[in-house]
């Protein structure tokens, strides 16, 4: 039973302090909630609140002009501690917050709540808020996918990649026309420019790596259709997922990865299906031109204009635009890691996070959501192989494997407790070195169920061999007791 523990300072600005406030600040509350998972698993979210009047640097802070300058200017003086949130409470004739927004979410771990009137209305919005800067049920529910009834999950929750030590990203330029089509594409900028400081944020979730290729005469391996309307072709959705397993079989990187591999493809048709178009299901055109698949990456069709004269000499030069490609690269980044923005209600206003790709609370929602789910691992894990050792009476266990169950065990208690006191960064670090530890021990070499077998088995490998054998002594051993019982039974001769 795991319990979720957020810190939530509540921090009230002049004129915004309802008046019908159970005692005088500052002062603690706290309200629970329990996520059911399935019959036997439900974890409880604890938002420990402490309510308190706003200080003087604060205020100064608030007196900004928009709500951006004084997110920036409160990031300094608040918590920055991972999982802990602060809402400065303004009061609902503040102009720092735009006409018709109720609540407006900094890129840091704050945010600015226009005061509900009541104490009421006040705490129903700070839920709301909570719920999307730190976890939600569906959050927590796709994190723990593998244990939660199939018609309980919603669709996207199967999109969402798994926890994982590490990740290795591959970018891809397929080239399928290169008689057609010189194209050069500057990837290495690219990466360090727009993907590198996503990847520095996301340094604390896990290790990544990135490569990148260029296929020559790789095609999709669906014919798409020709629309005369548009004198262009068209990739209907019914048709995408056609698509990857044979582009995948051309790819290589997968065969030899330790991690899980994130595949994103720049196509460029070649020149008898140019220009190609991705439809979605209603028939429409995408607007960005590209498709991603769950738990696997992305593919983005890069048409290439048609020259202006005919005779134009071939191959054409190609400069592939990497501020667009990249934009909808990382866009399928955040979607493959869970980080869409898409159930915000509309009176809330989400900061852009800007060049490094996710907010800090994002990066927050992402720990808490790998937290839950490597704890969930471990158990799954240490469980298979309990059961493993029940069904072998005869396995051996090294003591370096035993080694490795306790330090499991051990770290996924201090993970657990560490989530029920809210120390978030330090629950996630026992997490992973629980997951590491009961990795390491299921899958250890001595522990290969081929090397043992039960006693039925040994009879029959050896009873075959010794039966022959024991025949001649069995009928040697009946010779000499009937011979003793002969020699008994005649009477011994006196002189």
């Amino acid at each position: 039973q795991v319990q979720l523990v957020v810190p939530i300072a509540v921090v009230f600005g002049p004129g915004s302090v309802p008046g019908d406030l159970p005692r005088p600040l500052p002062f603690r509350d706290m309200q629970e909630m329990e996520i059911s998972v399935n019959l036997r698993t439900s974890v409880t979210s604890r938002y420990e609140m402490l309510y308190r009047s706003i200080t003087g640097q604060e205020e100064a802070a608030l007196a900004a002009a928009t709500a951006r300058e004084a997110d920036a200017a409160l990031h300094p003086l608040q918590d920055t501690t991972l999982g802990s949130l602060t809402m400065y409470v303004v009061p609902e004739t503040s102009s720092l917050l735009p006409q018709g927004i109720t609540v407006y979410v900094g890129k840091h771990r704050s945010a600015l709540v226009r005061a509900g009137g009541s104490l009421a209305a006040l705490q129903a919005r700070l839920r709301e808020v909570t719920q999307v800067m730190s976890f939600t049920a569906g959050s927590i529910a796709a994190a723990l996918s593998d244990r939660v009834p199939d018609g309980q999950l919603s669709p996207d929750a199967r999109r969402y990649l798994k926890s994982s030590l590490g990740y290795e990203i591959t970018f891809s330029l397929l080239n399928p026309d290169p008689k057609s089509h010189t194209v050069d594409w500057d990837i290495e900028g690219a990466v360090n420019r727009y993907v590198k400081p996503v990847l520095d944020k996301l340094s604390l979730v896990a290790n990544f790596s990135v490569d990148s290729q260029i296929l020559y005469y790789a095609v999709l391996g669906v014919t798409p259709r020709y629309d005369k309307e548009s004198s262009s072709f068209l990739l209907s959705a019914h048709s995408l997922p056609h698509v990857i397993n044979p582009v995948e079989a051309r790819l290589g990187s997968s065969a030899a990865s330790l991690y899980p591999v994130l595949n994103f493809l720049l196509y460029v048709p070649e020149r008898s299906h140019s220009p190609l178009y991705i439809q979605d299901k209603d028939g429409a055109p995408v607007s960005t031109n590209a498709f991603h698949s769950p738990r696997w990456g992305g593919i983005m069709v890069y048409n290439v204009e048609a020259p202006a004269y005919p005779q134009a000499s071939l191959p054409l030069h190609v400069d592939v635009d990497m501020a667009r490609v990249m934009e909808v690269f990382l866009a399928q980044l955040r979607l493959l890691f869970g980080l869409s923005r898409e159930e915000v209600p509309p009176e809330f206003l989400l900061e852009s996070p800007g060049n490094e790709g996710l907010a800090d609370w994002e990066l927050d929602h992402l720990l808490w959501a790998h937290t839950v789910e490597n704890i969930a691992t471990v158990s799954t894990t240490l469980t298979s192989l309990a059961q493993l050792l029940d069904k072998i009476g005869n396995i051996v266990i090294k003591d370096d494997v035993a080694s490795e169950v306790y330090r499991a065990v051990a770290s996924v208690q201090s993970a657990v407790t560490e989530l029920s006191l809210g120390h978030l960064h330090a629950a996630f670090q026992a997490s992973k070195e629980a997951v590491t530890s009961s990795e390491r021990a299921f899958f250890d070499p001595s522990l290969l169920h081929l090397l043992y077998f039960p006693d039925d088995q040994k009879f029959a490998i050896y009873i075959p061999l010794f039966l022959p054998m024991a025949v001649p002594i069995l009928l040697s051993l009946a010779k000499i007791v009937r011979e003793t019982r002969q020699r008994k039974k005649e009477p011994t001769k006196m002189d």
